[in-house]
């Protein structure tokens, strides 16, 4: 059957990056795993470090992990960063407008994600890594040849994602769409990304699809970008609760609506609140033509009625975005960008750290030094 197509929704925005025919393999510098889950999560990333004998950044943060744990797991061939985050407050991060923006409403995002992300970026600038991979602790990946593929094109690319050939990673919406039979594809994401830390100095804001976000450019609307290399997310169920999409909402309109223009060519400042208030109605045409069509799902009825219900939570999240409020997070977006370059730039000390002391250096002023495990890392410490 043929996969449908509606105008108010773009199914793919693999227009917007290169998949080049000529692939030269490259050195991983290092692999950054940020993780919430129990450590077994971490074997593939640990195998993945041992065979390219880089080191193995691992964030962790909740309940069920910690550094002990990991270095614990993860055996003595690996060469391991493992850092207990805490809360964002005690990292030497930017002081964000976006953040302040979205905090005590409903959209203010509550998981840590970026903050892990933006810190992996801060350790890879002070060690002096140039060639990094996140790779989250539910992607598979079959053989390290993949990664060193990715990292190959970083010399022309700042970004290379792995493509997904495992379970879809998209948005609730956007699974559901795919459900009643929408073409709709995945685009790279922060799952499974090589990316060059010396001439990319982006960073992640602390919003759904803040990989799309760290994949922009202000001026030029998205950085040099490729696809090389296999990965395979892990299934899960992106209705197992419809809070779910109501975290999504605003980062999924907020992405979507930017990349609608960057597939027409249109740049950045094309979007002021005349686009997202046209573009909000869209994405409700949109969400209500994926609800007109559940009926039609051979399904069980129970799992078409949490399909439904996440679809009214998003809805419902939707109707609280107006689209002056869009137009300011992006210039504060902005804004942010410009402050991250300057934070970069003030932390560089002329030399590469040791990680060890390189992680002395994360801590927010006054706060305690960052916990964890460093292991089998060989290069010269010199002073933050």
């Amino acid at each position: 059957m043929t996969a449908v197509e509606t105008p108010d929704h773009h199914g793919s925005h693999c227009d917007l990056f290169w998949t080049p025919d000529a692939i030269v393999a490259g050195t991983v510098d290092a692999i950054v795993v940020p993780t919430a889950r129990k450590p077994a999560y971490l074997a593939t990333a640990a195998r993945l470090a041992a065979q390219l004998d880089c080191p193995l950044v691992t964030l962790h943060s909740g309940p069920w992990t910690s550094a002990a744990r990991a270095s614990a797991q993860i055996g003595p061939d690996v060469s391991l960063i493992a850092v207990d985050v805490p809360d964002v407050s005690a990292l030497r991060l930017i002081d964000a407008e976006t953040s302040r923006l979205l905090a005590r409403t409903r959209f203010a995002r509550r998981t840590d994600t970026s903050a892990k992300r933006n810190l992996g970026l801060l350790l890879a600038y002070l060690v002096g890594w140039k060639r990094i991979v996140f790779l989250d602790d539910d992607i598979i990946v079959r053989d390290p040849r993949e990664l060193e593929c990715a990292v190959g094109l970083l010399d022309d690319y700042n970004a290379v994602g792995l493509r997904n050939i495992g379970y879809p990673d998209n948005s609730v919406v956007c699974h559901a769409f795919r459900l009643v039979g929408g073409r709709q594809q995945s685009f790279v994401g922060g799952g499974a990304l090589a990316v060059e830390t010396s001439r990319n100095l982006s960073f992640f804001p602390d919003i759904y699809n803040e990989d799309w976000f760290y994949l922009l450019d202000p001026k030029t609307g998205i950085q040099p970008l490729a696809v090389a290399g296999i990965v395979e997310q892990r299934r899960y169920d992106p209705f197992r609760n419809e809070d779910r999409a109501r975290r999504e909402e605003f980062g999924d309109v907020l992405a979507e609506g930017i990349f609608w223009l960057l597939d027409q060519g249109s740049p950045l400042d094309a979007a002021d609140s005349s686009h997202w208030a046209e573009f909000l109605r869209r994405r409700q045409r949109f969400i209500e033509y994926i609800i007109d069509r559940l009926d039609g799902l051979a399904l069980d009825p129970a799992d078409r009625g949490r399909i439904a219900s996440a679809l009214r939570a998003s809805l419902g999240r939707l109707a609280l975005i107006e689209p002056e409020f869009c137009e300011r997070y992006l210039k504060a977006w902005i804004a942010d960008r410009l402050r991250w370059e300057r934070h970069l730039r003030n932390f560089h000390s002329g030399s590469d750290l040791q990680p060890a002391e390189a992680l002395r250096c994360l801590s927010a002023k006054g706060r305690s030094p960052l916990a964890g495990v460093v292991r089998e890392v060989r290069q010269l410490a010199v002073r933050c």
